[in-house]
């Protein structure tokens, strides 16, 4: 069984699938989502009320995928990226609301920003891996995986669920 908060500020149609609290059954289970995603698809095409389903990914497993050594010539480099577009940002919102000299162009200020906000974010970049002294000297890229997706309808529409999927095509579940 499903519970979550109401939104106030939702739709109607938002605030009426937030409030279901009734049974639900698993009709299918899923080795990845896409396989998933097609079976709700199919299932909306022959007009099944797809706001009483839900794909629900199980067997959560953290993976994170390392992408490269990290130096602190590259922590500085990513710290100036990231700088420079703060930068951006800031000095064009400057711009925009003439905080400064009218007579300044917003162009310039955000030429500014991209300058100062590079130099510092080079500078705290490099201070940060520093102050790790080696114990994470790599880059990496870290994401949840389901191992399966389970297809969940709510109770009194499973039936008709069930029948449906079965004509279901056998290479996608």
């Amino acid at each position: 069984m499903r519970t979550s908060l109401i939104n106030r500020d939702a739709s109607p149609a938002m605030r009426a699938q937030s409030t279901r609290s009734g049974p639900e059954r698993v009709v299918a289970t899923f080795d990845d989502y896409a396989s998933a995603e097609k079976a709700v698809d199919m299932l909306s095409d022959r007009g099944f009320p797809v706001e009483r389903t839900a794909i629900v990914g199980r067997d959560l497993r953290y993976v994170e995928h390392v992408t490269g050594r990290m130096t602190t010539g590259k922590a500085a480099l990513n710290g100036a990226v990231s700088g420079a577009v703060v930068g951006l940002f800031v000095g064009w919102f400057f711009g925009l609301f003439n905080w400064f000299n009218p007579v300044i162009a917003s162009a310039w200020l955000a030429l500014w920003g991209v300058l100062i906000g590079a130099a510092l974010g080079a500078i705290m970049g490099a201070i940060g891996h520093s102050v790790l002294g080696g114990r994470r000297d790599f880059a990496s890229v870290g994401a949840m995986q389901a191992q399966h997706f389970d297809l969940v309808v709510d109770e009194h529409v499973a039936d008709e669920a069930a029948r449906l999927l079965q004509e279901l095509p056998t290479d996608v579940s």
